[in-house]
């Protein structure tokens, strides 16, 4: 069984998720970095180059890939809004790093490489976690607000839980 991280931009997937897997003795991908890795240039330009018809096929690709690894794999925000990719979320541990819109944006307006660092941070937040919000909740089966605790003490906490018989 792979353990999954979903959440908004800012959630921690990528710093968690490289903790637990640390912790845990996995291997840790992160979707966005894969591909940037097998196209050679980063997320921002595959958008802004490319399209988003085709990030998101390169991202299901990815996704469903690494979903048959049983490591610890990160996915982009909005992964989980492909149908098939939810699909194939069913049966594994699917951890929603949930992040208030204030702490998202202070997160992602830090990191210019982001998609979402190009207008309106904020409103943007807004208006992915209200479409989005329902849909973590419908595929995680772990929930775990970030705000307010550092990504190692969450990672050991998830780690914790994850070895118990």
């Amino acid at each position: 069984m792979t353990i999954v991280l979903v959440g908004a931009p800012g959630a921690g997937k990528t710093t968690v998720g490289a903790e637990l897997a640390d912790l845990l003795g996995k291997s840790f991908v992160d979707v966005d970095a894969r591909i940037e890795e097998v196209v050679g240039k980063p997320v921002a330009e595959i958008f802004a180059d490319d399209g988003e018809a085709r990030f998101r096929a390169l991202e299901e690709s990815a996704t469903l890939e690494l979903l048959e690894t049983g490591e610890v794999v990160s996915l982009g925000g909005g992964a989980v809004m492909n149908p098939r990719i939810r699909e194939a979320l069913a049966g594994h541990d699917v951890i929603w790093l949930e992040v208030s819109i204030r702490q998202a944006s202070r997160r992602v307006g830090l990191n210019t490489v982001r998609p979402l660092s190009l207008g309106n941070i904020r409103g943007r937040l807004i208006e992915l976690l209200r479409e989005r919000t329902p849909v973590y909740e419908a595929v995680s089966t772990t929930r775990v607000n970030t705000d307010r605790s550092n990504p190692k003490r969450i990672a050991a906490e998830l780690a914790e839980t994850r070895r118990q018989p």
